[in-house]
């Protein structure tokens, strides 16, 4: 039989790896905001949503500590309390990175010991002193096998962190949450899946931005949750993850509330994979979904939902935009919760239309 000793050892192993689930509730239906996106927090609808990241804080190339502009300050410092006015279960969780951050300062900050502690410690610092649930690590990408395994040894240091701090404060433990590519291997290089899975609450797989019209001559959806002639899909991602050994209950499907608009070679030519030469609106094509329906009804579009891939789109002359509309989202989230996700995530409720996105989202995932 085990002695007292092991049995409390056991028993505290069982209740560090019950700890993610208790501090992020039962399922994540979840969206980020940054201010620069022009939307006000002030104006969300945080109701809809279980968890809100507010994006995103960067790094200082010297100190490795967490720096945010100073236009920002005021909106991230009061972010938590402006969204649970409306919502005080909300949780909210500072982004850190994101796809404009410099990779070269993240490899470098996780290439050592003293630089992780530096990044650690300020982030921690930054979550309380703000009020923040949790922290997110959008870290676009890794680009070396070193990178890689210092990613794992970053979040190590991470988890045993937050949770020194939340035995020191008597608080909750943050939520540790990373944003992820779509697969497990990203530019020939595996995450550290095993870190991931003792580490962190949750991955937001950022099943989206497949392609845009600034590389591809055809048209395309940039976010089919199926792909039945290949690999880029996020049904693909979500399947290699947990091939990889990921859990399904810390698996986040993103969702983009965002399109791509493509010029057609041929207005008469208008169907998926259709031959295009270039993007049709500024940002590479990149519109917003309320841009996108003020688009359709503007100019009349024809819109088409593709279930076999599970993506909109819609057409008017020249232009082509690939999108989810109420119908993707359903069935995306529908997949999310049969397949035993913990939730899903989408980008970004800034350029959601009334709403209706995260409203069709929450209704598809239902108690």
């Amino acid at each position: 039989m085990a002695s007292g000793t092991t049995k409390i050892s056991l028993l505290l192993s069982v209740i560090s790896l019950l700890q993610f689930n208790i501090s992020i509730g039962q399922n994540v239906q979840g969206g980020y905001w940054f201010p620069e996106s022009g939307f006000v927090a002030s104006d969300i609808n945080s109701n809809l949503f279980t968890h809100l990241l507010c994006a995103f804080a960067n790094l200082d190339p010297q100190t490795y500590q967490l720096t945010i502009s100073s236009t920002n300050n005021a909106s991230f410092a009061q972010f938590t309390r402006t969204v649970q006015l409306k919502n005080p279960s909300v949780k909210t969780l500072f982004s850190i990175g994101g796809g404009n951050a410099d990779k070269t300062v993240f490899a470098s900050m996780a290439a050592q010991s003293t630089s992780r502690k530096s990044f650690i410690d300020s982030s921690i610092k930054l979550a309380r002193s703000y009020g923040f649930s949790g922290l997110d690590l959008d870290w676009e990408y890794p680009r070396t096998a070193s990178d890689m395994a210092n990613l794992g040894l970053l979040l190590n240091e991470w988890r045993t962190a937050v949770a020194a701090d939340a035995t020191a404060s008597s608080m909750a433990a943050l939520i540790l949450t990373a944003a992820v590519s779509f697969s497990p291997t990203v530019n020939g290089l595996k995450y550290p899946v095993q870190s991931i899975n003792s580490n962190l609450d949750w991955i937001n797989v950022m099943a989206y931005d497949f392609y845009d019209p600034s590389w591809y001559k055809f048209t395309n959806s940039h976010a089919a949750l199926y792909d039945p002639s290949g690999q880029v899909s996020g049904s693909y991602g979500i399947g290699a993850w947990t091939q990889a050994g990921v859990r399904a209950k810390i698996l986040v499907l993103g969702m983009p509330f965002y399109g791509y608009a493509w010029h057609l070679v041929n207005a008469n030519n208008h169907s998926l994979l259709a031959p295009a030469n270039g993007p049709a609106s500024p940002d590479n094509g990149a519109m917003g979904y309320r841009q996108i329906t003020n688009f359709i009804a503007q100019n009349k579009a024809v819109t088409v939902y593709n279930s076999t891939i599970v993506s909109n789109y819609c057409y008017a002359g020249t232009t082509w935009i690939g999108f989810d509309d109420t119908q993707s989202i359903a069935a995306k989230v529908s997949y999310a919760k049969q397949k035993g996700l913990l939730g899903y995530l989408a980008w970004h409720v800034g350029v959601d239309n009334n709403w209706a996105l995260s409203q069709q989202a929450k209704q598809s995932w239902g108690a």
